[in-house]
């Protein structure tokens, strides 16, 4: 998503640029008009656009595995979350979602703002529009079919003003500035969309003063020129008395109009797109580059695994962890006798201390097995790191957890710095109250299982009386591994049950 929200931005950024330097000083205001909302609704669009014959993959020296290093795991690490109803937020959502909540708020207080005044005036309809006529005041601003007129105002100059109010109503100018309002909320970091809609309301002004006749042009030079303005903090409403915008609209007002030749700066838009679909292209096979090369990475049989490997033995730069004469030493290990256990040991408590079980996982149900395999190079850093497992949501966990592996004493074999690979298996799992009892009342294979609770065995109707509440973790074997635990009778499958310690 920051990847996403930061191609926006840049491309948000490129289309001003092109803007300010190249179309903003053309009377062409219409087309200046959909240029800008046009770009804004591009660059939210454009990084979710992949074009295949865009996409050009950076070829890269092959690096693979020895399939036996694969079966040759370590002890597994099962890493869980519980999954009970609850609400919870990242700092990064909570700061997200505080800013959204503040500019809310604001967005909310203008328009009581509007309330109130409209509370205030005075109310007369018309057949185009509503006049909410304001005591002692000088105001002159537009929303949707409203006009708001100071009394002041409305003595002198009524027919300008309400002339000059009444195009913003009939091209609907209220629903653009109310857009980008609304993507000052969703947006409220990024500082381009409020560029964007102050560009936009400029623009507004230029519009209505270019639909005024040329015989009351004077009158209304001498009426920018000669108010004394009253305005309101309002950003989504057409003031007719904005002071940062007079003299712009006075200099618009004397301009000739743009020859239709110079039309012709639209067309910069065309190239300024296909490079920007060039990048994100580009940017999402990046993304897939990883996920295309486990795929390519399994489709090599065991000849080839055999030759890379016998290279690599030969020539010693890689020799397994079980077999290197020292192994990496992970930090904090330095003083143990014996390094292999503690770097096991390191290994489990970083992989539970950095563990996040992906959100999309936990929406979509999905746990399973990683296996990861990496390599402690001969300067003690992470490399080569490949991963297997039943979806790419819990292998590119697994592979941002070690690459958060800090830089190790590299391992050395017959006297020389060698680099030294090292699998692991990591279980991700669900345990929900939904889930738990589930388990505990589930079959394996038919049969009713065996119970076991804290190590002691239980009847199938002594653990269903079990408040779940009080359950820390479920696990279930089945085959082989119940059998290799429990003997021949755990051949039906055997459920462990851990429970909460109770103070």
């Amino acid at each position: 998503m920051i990847q996403y929200i930061l191609e926006c931005i840049a491309f948000q950024l490129v289309f001003l640029v092109v803007y300010d330097f190249f179309l903003k000083k053309e009377t062409f205001f219409q087309w200046n008009r959909t240029y800008l909302i046009g770009s804004y609704l591009l660059s939210l669009v454009l990084p979710w656009i992949k074009i295949e014959a865009l996409r050009k993959e950076i070829p890269e020296t092959f690096y693979g595995y020895p399939e036996f290093l694969w079966n040759f795991q370590q002890s597994e690490i099962a890493v869980s979350i519980e999954t009970a109803e609850k609400f919870t937020l990242t700092w990064q959502e909570s700061i997200f979602l505080g800013g959204m909540s503040l500019a809310l708020i604001w967005f909310v207080i203008k328009l009581w703002r509007l309330v109130q005044l409209r509370k205030k005036g005075e109310i007369t309809y018309f057949k185009d529009f509503t006049q909410v006529l304001v005591p002692k005041s000088s105001l002159a601003f537009s929303f949707f079919k409203s006009i708001f007129l100071g009394e002041e105002v409305a003595k002198k100059e009524y027919p300008i003003i309400i002339s000059h109010e009444l195009v913003h109503i009939k091209q609907k100018h209220s629903l653009d500035l109310l857009f980008f309002e609304v993507m000052r909320i969703v947006g409220w970091f990024n500082p381009l969309v409020y560029v964007y809609q102050n560009r936009v309301a400029e623009l507004h002004e230029f519009i209505a003063d270019a639909h005024l006749p040329v015989g009351e042009r004077k009158a209304h030079y001498e009426l920018l020129l000669s108010q004394i303005f009253q305005t309101r903090n309002i950003s989504f409403v057409n003031q007719f008395f904005k002071k940062s915008l007079l003299k712009k609209r006075i200099v618009m007002l004397q301009k000739n109009e743009s020859k239709k030749i110079l039309r012709v700066k639209y067309l910069l838009l065309m190239p300024i797109i296909a490079m920007m679909l060039v990048y994100s292209s580009i940017e999402a096979q990046k993304k897939e580059k990883n996920q295309n090369e486990q795929t390519a990475n399994t489709k090599n049989d065991k000849n080839t695994d055999n030759k890379i490997f016998s290279a690599t033995r030969d020539s010693l730069l890689d020799v397994p962890f079980a077999i290197v004469d020292q192994v990496p030493i992970f930090p904090g290990c330095e003083d143990e006798d014996d390094k292999r256990t503690c770097f096991r040991k390191m290994i489990q408590k970083h992989i539970s201390k950095n563990f996040q079980y992906p959100q999309e996982a936990q929406e979509k149900g999905i746990q399973g097995k990683v296996s990861i395999i990496f390599a402690i190079d001969a300067e003690g850093n992470i490399i080569h790191i490949e991963k297997r497992g039943p979806d790419k949501l819990l292998e590119d966990e697994a592979e941002r957890i070690i690459r958060k592996l800090p830089r190790m004493t590299p391992g050395e074999h017959k006297g020389k710095k060698v680099n030294v690979p090292f699998s692991i298996p990591i279980t991700f799992k669900l345990e929900s109250k939904e889930l738990q009892n589930d388990m505990i009342i589930r079959f394996v294979n038919g049969i009713a299982p065996l119970y076991f609770v804290n190590g002691v065995e239980y009847t199938k109707k002594d653990v269903e009386a079990i408040d779940s509440d009080h359950i820390e973790s479920i696990n279930v074997r089945k085959g082989e591994e119940a059998i290799k635990k429990y003997g021949p009778k755990g051949k039906d499958g055997v459920v462990e049950i851990k429970m909460k310690k109770i103070n």
